[in-house]
């Protein structure tokens, strides 16, 4: 029997998305995530929300495709696994826990960030959303 290892997660992006490409020609698309986490403070009793931030990655064609649409502060929500990573740099370990994503939902339209607050942002085609659940599951 094999582990379960996916994640859901609706956040922000936290900066704007970076393209890249491997030797081999892959696409890479690299963006973090920032979500709130309610944390119950002991000495109050009261909610205390905990902000939280996680790098995200995309390969294939997806990547290249999607970096037109996302941008710094939109909301989405994403799906995928968690992957740790490790490596050593300089004579010291550095460790890293990032989300390979498989699926993207958009949840806000994206505004151009050269655009005052109160001036609507020009709106890209959004992509078509993409239906989670599958009408044949008889449950």
């Amino acid at each position: 029997m094999s582990d379960i290892n996916n994640v859901f997660l609706t956040g922000r992006l936290t900066r704007f998305p970076e393209l890249r490409a491997t030797a081999g020609g892959t696409q890479i698309l690299s963006f973090g995530l920032a979500f709130n986490t309610s944390v119950r403070n002991r000495q109050t009793g009261e909610w205390d929300e905990r902000g939280n931030f996680i790098d995200c990655t995309i390969f294939g064609k997806r990547a290249e495709a999607l970096s037109r649409y996302l941008t710094k502060g939109q909301k989405v929500a994403v799906t995928g696994e968690l992957r740790y990573s490790t490596w050593d740099k300089d004579g010291q370990r550095h460790s890293k826990l990032d989300v390979i994503v498989d699926d993207i939902v958009f949840m806000s339209q994206r505004q151009d960030a050269n655009q005052p607050a109160q001036a609507p942002a020009p709106q890209a085609p959004m992509p078509p959303a993409v239906d989670a659940f599958d009408d044949d599951i008889p449950f």
